[in-house]
């Protein structure tokens, strides 16, 4: 036996799995190594909640531009707060991003990430208790195709994260245009139904094919640690090339 197995069957033993850090056995080496090979220059993080996506890319190594989106007050708070002396790093004003412009109530989550402007399943709810609604919030809502940034404006490769808890489509309907000049989409599929009117998997993947996407990668996401049934993952897409 090798240390390394060594070392794996200890860590088991401890709940926790040691992996090589590449793209054959790491979500993460696999998703930096897809934005390295597309070229990504700028990510659009609609959904970034308290920043953990953008300090993930940070901390793997990415350190060009990001863009993000927050509505609700508290997480936006701790978003800029987590930007903070990174000048490639820009945070939008609170508005909810979506098919049309003006304003919206947004469901608050106790557990802040949960939050979305549809209705929870009752399934969500019983899986994870601590995402039930406590209290809406009013918050601005905008087309992305409205929003002007010289981030988007600049960049040549563009990625569009998606994380907005089963409103997904209408975040997509806003972008149309911006749509044209985006080289990849990373966006949360949901298995089942666990918002009100979300988009489900499949037609997720339909819909991106029709507009000229493919894709490339997925990533676990939302289990049912009793069953250990995957209710959510996160696909990666980028343009067909011609």
């Amino acid at each position: 036996m090798t240390i390394l197995h060594s070392i794996k069957e200890l860590a088991l033993k401890a709940g926790v799995e040691v992996n090589w850090y590449i793209p054959g056995q790491s979500d993460t080496a696999r998703l930096f190594k897809l934005l390295d090979f597309h070229k990504i220059d700028t990510v659009i993080d609609v959904g970034a909640n308290d920043g953990g996506y953008g300090k993930a890319l940070r901390r793997g190594g990415y350190s060009d531009a990001i863009l993000s989106f927050e509505p609700l007050e508290s997480a936006h708070v701790k978003l800029v707060h987590a930007s903070r002396g990174d000048v490639a790093w820009e945070i939008a004003p609170r508005m909810a991003i979506g098919s049309s412009n003006g304003e919206i109530e947004i469901n608050v989550a106790g557990n802040s990430y949960s939050s979305s402007i549809l209705p929870m399943q009752s399934l969500h709810e019983a899986l994870v208790p601590q995402s039930r609604y406590v209290g809406t919030e009013k918050v601005p809502l905008n087309r992305l195709d409205a929003v002007a940034h010289p981030f988007i404006e600049q960049s040549n490769n563009l990625l569009l994260k998606i994380d907005t808890q089963g409103y997904e489509l209408p975040v997509l309907e806003g972008a149309e245009s911006l749509l044209k000049r985006v080289r990849g989409i990373q966006l949360e599929m949901s298995l089942v139904p666990l918002y009100e009117g979300q988009m489900l998997y499949k037609e997720t993947i339909d819909w991106l094919e029709a507009k000229g996407f493919e894709l490339w990668s997925v990533m676990p996401g939302f289990v049912d640690r009793t069953s250990g049934r995957m209710l959510q993952m996160d696909g990666v897409f980028f343009r067909v090339q011609s």
